[in-house]
């Protein structure tokens, strides 16, 4: 992916979010009400009010709904709802983040940082700062936003069978300080004791390692579609191919092999907890 088509992920007022403020603004303007007034209706100040039709913050499904209501927009707003909610993710991920809303099944290999779907916001807030080139306060804070919310799969009425490999290194490193890695450790062990959630950890001592190649997430989803989804450097690639699908398969089978039972890593986490 060349650079061109990177640079939407770092900016927050484009495409579809640039559209519903319009919108938004238009049925605001036609139902007589200013930003503070429309804002007390909804339970948002002004400025926010603001935001979301410059476009420059994502508004939440709540808002949308409500500010459908209140303006009488006879479902053009709440009609946008899902295209907005995607555009709160970086171009590269919308559409992994799509398919992995509708997985029955997710497996995740990770060697650099704790998965996103299992982190904390303090962890996630971490990995944003770090970016670079850096990103603004408001794209970061929309980011982590995005992730935690990503994170309710996990735990709604139809949440899939999720299994998550991480290498060992990835839970001694320090992200955000001592204290962010220890409630980063607390949160890994409590998902962990979820019946549809396994963990294990690839000890580093293991003299064979198939997972060198880097991370990558296996989605199946509720129409037996199997998918495989890589990132490196915000360059994406979603495989859909069968043979390379098949491959990554086998590859995390032979992973979960050669890592630590879901037993032995949760141990491993409360063992981690446990030293100064």
């Amino acid at each position: 992916m060349d650079d061109e088509a990177r640079q939407p992920e770092y900016k927050v007022g484009t495409g579809m979010l640039c559209v519903f403020g319009r919108q938004l603004k238009l049925f605001r303007e036609r139902a007589g009400l200013d930003r503070a007034r429309f804002g007390s209706l909804t339970g948002y100040s002004a400025s926010t009010i603001a935001s979301f039709e410059q476009a420059r913050r994502i508004p939440p499904p709540r808002f949308i709904d409500q500010a459908d209501e209140v303006l009488g927009a006879g479902g053009v707003l709440s009609a946008s709802k899902e295209e907005v909610a995607r555009a709160q993710y970086p171009a590269f991920f919308r559409d992994a983040a799509r398919l992995e809303a509708e997985a029955v099944e997710l497996h995740v290999y990770a060697n650099q940082a704790v998965p996103g779907l299992l982190q904390t916001e303090e962890y996630a807030h971490a990995i944003f700062m770090m970016m670079r080139p850096p990103m603004d306060d408001e794209l970061i804070e929309q980011r982590v936003s995005a992730r935690l919310a990503r994170q309710e799969i996990l735990s709604g009425r139809h949440a899939p069978l999720a299994s998550f490999v991480i290498d060992e290194a990835v839970l001694k490193r320090p992200i955000g300080g001592r204290e962010v890695l220890r409630g980063q450790l607390e949160y890994i062990l409590l998902a962990g004791e979820r019946r549809n959630i396994e963990i294990q950890v690839m000890p580093l001592d293991r003299e064979e390692n198939a997972g060198m190649a880097g991370p990558f997430t296996l989605i199946e989803t509720k129409v037996g579609r199997r998918i495989a989804y890589a990132e490196v450097q915000n360059v994406s690639r979603l495989q859909t191919e069968r043979d390379r699908v098949r491959a990554l398969e086998a590859k995390y089978g032979i992973i979960r092999a050669q890592a630590l039972t879901p037993r032995e890593s949760l141990a491993y986490v409360e063992k981690l907890l446990g030293e100064p």
